[in-house]
């Protein structure tokens, strides 16, 4: 194996060790404070590394289908979270807009070149993962029409979407590294416990939206 492959293999699985471990952190701490935004920055940047550092070595060292879409996956999630803080009562943007057509034009690229393997696992995990893209392209294309006073309430439910489907979709490429074992279950697991976090992150905001309401 070449030195600038080992190299980029190395900041890749330092950076991905990081993140998810901050990011697990990140879960358990009190949300909107300093702190949270000044560690979720932190985050943010790592997983920026992580998804440089799989894109290089998707171009340059061997293209893997499930890496590839894992990559766009959590990079677009990554971006999209993050600028819903900052979009709020706005909506969507220009840069949005570019954003969701290139994950799209990503998605539909990597849809061409996929072969399934023998066994069919690879297929299942790089399709899933390609419907958990589609499915966040529409919803993203769908807020162009949404009335503008939506934006305001939703931006919370599609940040916390969006940051914890990135942080789960990284512990499934890593599974896919690590565990050879029960494959792809084993990888695909990680997305459901995700979807499980984020449906109870959901339920807390929805009631603290209600008790706010209520005490006004």
């Amino acid at each position: 194996m070449p030195q600038p492959q080992l190299i980029n293999i190395a900041l890749h699985v330092l950076a991905g060790s990081a993140a998810i471990g901050l990011g697990l952190f990140l879960l358990a701490m009190t949300k909107g404070t300093p702190a949270h935004r000044r560690h979720g920055r932190q985050f943010a940047w790592l997983t920026l590394l992580v998804c440089a550092t799989a894109a290089v070595g998707n171009v340059l060292f061997g293209y893997r289908p499930v890496f590839a879409v894992l990559t766009v996956l959590v990079l677009y999630q990554l971006l999209s979270g993050w600028r819903a803080i900052y979009t709020r009562d706005a909506g969507p943007q220009a840069v949005d807009g570019a954003m969701t057509a290139a994950a799209l034009a990503a998605g539909l690229l990597i849809l061409l070149r996929l072969r399934q393997d023998a066994s069919g696992q690879q297929a299942i995990v790089v399709l899933s993962s390609l419907g958990g893209l589609a499915t966040i392209v529409v919803y993203d294309s769908a807020r162009w029409l949404f009335p503008r006073r939506w934006h305001g309430v939703l931006w919370r439910y599609e940040h916390i979407y969006k940051l914890l489907a990135s942080l789960f979709a990284m512990l499934s490429a890593a599974a896919g590294n690590l565990l050879r074992v029960g494959q792809p279950w084993t990888q695909l697991a990680p997305s459901l416990l995700g979807l499980l976090c984020i449906a109870w992150f959901w339920r807390r905001q929805y009631r603290q939206e209600a008790a706010r309401a209520g005490a006004r």
